[in-house]
């Protein structure tokens, strides 16, 4: 008998093209692929193997489970993922598992053994995400169009081998889709009152809740948090304050103060599907500060603030206090570079090097906080502005208001669960090329992620439901 071998991917396209009927699948794989037939897998009559992730769609912070069925006992594969982002990087993860003695593996339940990942990692595949070899440097996947989801090909290979010894059998594979929006959740451009954001709300007519959002100095407009605050049931606010068309120029000074930032809480709250007596702000290092900031000046009454590696004051003069723009020449003195020349933001926001006039006067803060911390973090000081909080508060009777969640071995890009961290990422190409430390080790920074989501989702329920 001549065997015509084609791939494993040919056949699954014939059965789906109904030019290969399943009934006779089982019969003729042997025939069709060498994986399936000969010595190695015993019997010409074996089930081709198979690779299955439930549900194939699901939102960014929900895991999937995967499984390898149909596979010879104890042996070696390796599953494998792989992804393209927006600006076509191909980013990617493998883990290395010995088969059960019932020819399955179980990402749930099972240990890798080697790759990207050691010991029993359910979501591994997606927080181990890296970028491919010989990529691009400087590289941090941050999810722009949240309406599109991301597609990730998750396959099973023979032996224990990296995705890029492609002389490597692929056994199986199937594609997954990885979400940012829940269905029926509406997307809301925002431009008010000089207020440049994207509202996001959930399906129904409400009303909700709400999160206002604000992200770091690296500017433009990130939705992706907003997008899944609104698939958890809360209207969320992303608001754009530095690096957007949009806002007065130029595009790396920070030209909004205050007024902007009121303004932005009061659309939020005056919403007619917002409940105006249940909005919180949620904050990322700089967004940390101006959060605190927002909600210790009088007529803004939020319910709950979110601060996650973040300072208590800036070296930055926000506009509104002198007419000018906020410039940053005044922080480079207290930038750092390691022998690679990349740079940490670390020191600028040590409590000491901010003059007492730039520090929010946290005795007057008015509502529950929860502090998120890294202990990694290469870019805030945020153990030590931590610290001041806690004093703070503890000398104003407030010590209740404050939740503190520290992280060993996170570091200061503490996001939504299983999105893989940059320890460093490119800040800037011009007028110079610089790259930024985040700090961060892979495997406890996702654990932290997926934790502090859980409590983030729990603060909020606490404090802004009835």
């Amino acid at each position: 008998m001549v065997r015509a071998h084609i791939s494993l991917t040919t056949i699954r396209q014939l059965i789906d093209m109904k030019m290969l009927p399943c009934i006779s699948l089982h019969r003729n794989l042997a025939c069709l692929h060498p994986a399936v037939g000969g010595v190695r897998w015993k019997s010409s009559y074996r089930q081709a193997p198979l690779l299955t992730a439930a549900p194939v769609r699901a939102l960014i912070d929900e895991q999937i489970s995967i499984k390898a069925r149909f596979l010879p006992p104890c042996c070696p594969v390796t599953v494998c993922a792989q992804m393209h982002s927006e600006d076509g990087d191909l980013w990617e993860a493998f883990a290395h598992y010995n088969t059960n003695a019932d020819g399955t593996v179980n990402l749930t339940s099972d240990q890798s053994v080697g790759g990207s990942y050691l010991g029993r990692e359910p979501m591994g595949l997606f927080w181990g995400l890296q970028p491919a070899p010989g990529s691009r440097e400087g590289l941090r996947l941050r999810k722009k169009n949240v309406e599109t989801p991301y597609t990730v090909l998750l396959s099973l290979l023979e032996g224990h081998v990296s995705p890029s010894e492609r002389q490597s059998t692929e056994l199986a594979a199937i594609f997954t889709e990885r979400c940012y929006m829940a269905p029926g959740v509406r997307r809301i451009e925002i431009r008010q009152d000089g207020v440049v954001g994207t509202l996001f709300l959930p399906p129904g007519p409400g009303p909700f809740p709400a999160m206002m959002d604000l992200w770091g100095m690296g500017g433009g407009l990130p939705e992706y948090r907003s997008s899944l605050f609104a698939s958890r049931g809360y209207a969320s606010l992303a608001l754009a304050y530095i690096g957007h068309k949009e806002l007065p120029g130029p595009q790396n000074t920070l030209n909004v103060g205050d007024s902007y930032f009121q303004a932005a809480f009061h659309l939020l709250q005056g919403h007619q599907q917002v409940c105006a007596d249940r909005v919180g702000i949620i904050g990322l290092s700089f967004g940390a500060y101006l959060t605190l900031r927002l909600a210790t000046q009088t007529g803004v009454k939020p319910s709950c603030l979110i601060c996650i590696n973040g300072p208590v004051g800036s070296v930055i003069k926000l506009p509104d206090v002198d007419g000018s723009s906020g410039l940053f020449d005044s922080e480079k003195k207290y930038w750092r570079y390691d022998d690679q020349g990349h740079a940490s933001f670390r020191e600028v926001s040590l409590p000491a090097n901010i003059a007492p006039e730039n520090k929010v006067k946290l005795e007057h803060l008015p509502c529950p906080l929860m502090y998120i911390l890294g202990e990694d973090d290469l870019s805030t000081s945020s153990i030590e502005n931590a610290n001041l909080i806690e004093e703070t508060l503890r000398a104003a009777g407030k010590s209740q208001l404050l939740t503190r969640l520290s992280y060993p071995g996170a570091g200061h890009l503490i996001e939504p669960p299983y999105a893989p961290n940059s320890r460093a990422s490119m800040w800037s190409v011009k007028p110079e090329k610089l790259i930024t430390l985040w700090g961060g080790h892979l495997a406890p920074h996702a654990a932290a992620q997926e934790d502090a989501w859980k409590k983030i989702l729990d603060f909020m329920e606490s404090h802004l439901r009835l």
